[in-house]
């Protein structure tokens, strides 16, 4: 198979428990010859915080894997991340990767403080909730509101954005 126009770079950000990762893996499994990447696969770390200062090796490890994936040539490759929200660490990402022929689209799922919560409490959590990264996306982000819908709804409502290229 050869590279193609069509390859699409997938990035997948919002809060903590808002679902990322379990809409990332629908979506995998929706799309033949894809990949994903969660970025707590790259850089899970106890105790985590974002001031860690070898926490900029993240974004090296991020594009290596990209670029990895994408040069194997899987024509969607995901990205589920906390950290895409920002562009500056968006940016750090992008200017790694290695491959250059791709189409990028990006989406920020939210949802309500109530439901944050309880998604907190059904993953067995005892830690307290932070809505630090609620309403936070990078600005060329579709924002998909995951309110009161299902795992199966949310990636329907991605794969529709995605085929229509918008």
């Amino acid at each position: 198979m050869s590279k193609s126009a069509a390859q699409k770079l997938i990035i997948i950000s919002g809060s903590p428990w808002v679902g990322k990762t379990t809409v990332t893996e629908r979506l995998l499994y929706s799309y033949q010859n894809s990949a994903h990447l969660d970025d707590d696969w790259v850089w899970r770390v106890n105790p985590f915080s974002f001031e860690d200062p070898r926490n900029s090796d993240i974004y090296k490890n991020m594009s290596f894997v990209l670029s990895t994936y994408m040069n194997l040539n899987f024509d969607y490759v995901f990205l589920s991340s906390v950290r895409m929200q920002y562009k500056h660490n968006r940016d750090l990402v992008l200017k790694n990767i290695a491959a250059k022929d791709y189409a990028l689209m990006g989406f920020a799922l939210t949802c309500s403080e109530k439901t944050l919560t309880e998604r907190h409490k059904g993953r067995g959590d005892d830690g307290k909730v932070s809505f630090e990264w609620m309403n936070k996306h990078h600005p060329e982000d579709f924002i998909i509101d995951t309110d009161d819908k299902t795992v199966l709804q949310i990636a329907d409502e991605i794969k529709h954005i995605i085929a229509c290229g918008a």
